[in-house]
């Protein structure tokens, strides 16, 4: 079928074009809006989405907290570098980890960190090559966390983060991301009063996301690609707010793809959300009908990404990759600390 091969989801990159660092004025970085109908694109600023909002539309919002997820240490014995990024939490000490140089790390390897400050075993080996890793340490964890952990930066930011706080959003929450909800990161707390006070709902959802979201399509044919996993909550307050919104004639417009995989996967057939928290391995590509998301603001996506495919589920995959093609010829930046799309 066209449109399933992972190739259908290619454009070309310039490397200068991966932003590296975030704007010193969050709002004040770019925004194409696209009509998902038609595919004409306006090139706008972030504070002008104001513009585009009308009261009665609600907008969703990702209050998930990126941790200091990367932990920098040694392995007791040899002595030997080793790199642990933080993915899930499975209680008061374990996690589910990412672990460089995994070979050396077998199940029973201790390492230590920040001079024995905090010590960990790895307990075992899982799918996909992580460990379950256990900590041991005197205190609090987060705050232990927080003097030892570095921000969890995607692999294409090469630059060091000079304050760490820009890789959340302003309204950031529940801690428990290894990667930002990119899109929210344009937000100001101005902004979002200013929104908020045009007779704009807000609404919030928490999906603490996953550094699948950064894990290429490996296959050629895109529905053989395995899903990352990531865990979810929606309030009853939140839920009703949308359902109200849907209700009443007005707009979903979700900020970010994990936002709109949150709101997407809580919804029943009649097209109302469920609240609730579980984990979800939701996959949308073209073919998906969108049973609640009206409008979609969101960042430049690496090609043949499963958020690219997300995008152009939405928005139609040759609207797209032009506005992509557009983005490129007018120098966007791309990626985590880039530009924005906002596509209705």
């Amino acid at each position: 079928m066209a449109e399933l091969r992972r190739s259908d989801y290619f454009y070309e990159l310039p490397p200068e074009l991966i932003a590296q660092d975030p704007l010193s004025d969050r709002s004040s970085s770019r925004l194409m809006a696209v009509d998902r109908n038609t595919g004409n694109t306006e090139h706008k600023h972030f504070s002008d989405i104001y513009d585009y909002l009308v009261p009665g539309d609600c907008l969703v919002l990702n209050n998930t907290k990126v941790i200091p997820a990367r932990l920098l240490g040694k392995r007791e014995g040899t002595g030997g570098h080793v790199e642990v990024l933080l993915l899930k939490r499975i209680n008061a000490t374990d996690w589910e980890t990412l672990v460089k140089p995994g070979k050396s790390c077998r199940p029973g390897q201790r390492l230590d960190f920040g001079e024995g400050v905090l010590k960990a075993e790895v307990l075992e080996v899982v799918e996909d090559g992580n460990r379950i890793v256990r900590f041991y340490f005197d205190g609090i964890f987060e705050e232990i966390l927080d003097k030892l952990g570095e921000m969890p930066l995607p692999p294409y930011i090469t630059h060091k983060l000079a304050d760490p706080s820009r890789y959340n959003t302003v309204y950031a929450k529940f801690d428990g991301s290894a990667a930002a909800p990119t899109a929210g990161l344009h937000f100001t707390p101005e902004l979002l009063k200013k929104i908020e006070n045009k007779g704009v709902n807000l609404a919030y959802v928490t999906l603490h996301v996953g550094l699948g979201t950064f894990r290429p399509v490996k296959e050629d044919v895109i529905t053989d690609h395995k899903m990352h996993t990531e865990s979810y909550q929606v309030t009853k307050e939140t839920a009703d707010l949308i359902n109200r919104t849907k209700a009443e004639g007005g707009r979903v417009i979700c900020v970010g793809t994990t936002s709109c995989r949150t709101v997407e996967s809580c919804a029943g057939e009649d097209g109302k959300v469920n609240p609730g928290s579980g984990e979800t391995s939701i996959f949308i590509y073209p073919g998906y009908k969108f049973r609640v998301m009206d409008g979609l603001i969101t960042n430049f996506h690496l090609p043949e990404s499963t958020l690219i495919m997300l995008v152009s589920a939405f928005a139609g995959r040759e609207n797209v990759l032009a506005a992509y093609e557009e983005a490129v010829r007018e120098r966007y930046r791309f990626f985590s600390f880039g530009d924005a799309c906002f596509f209705h």
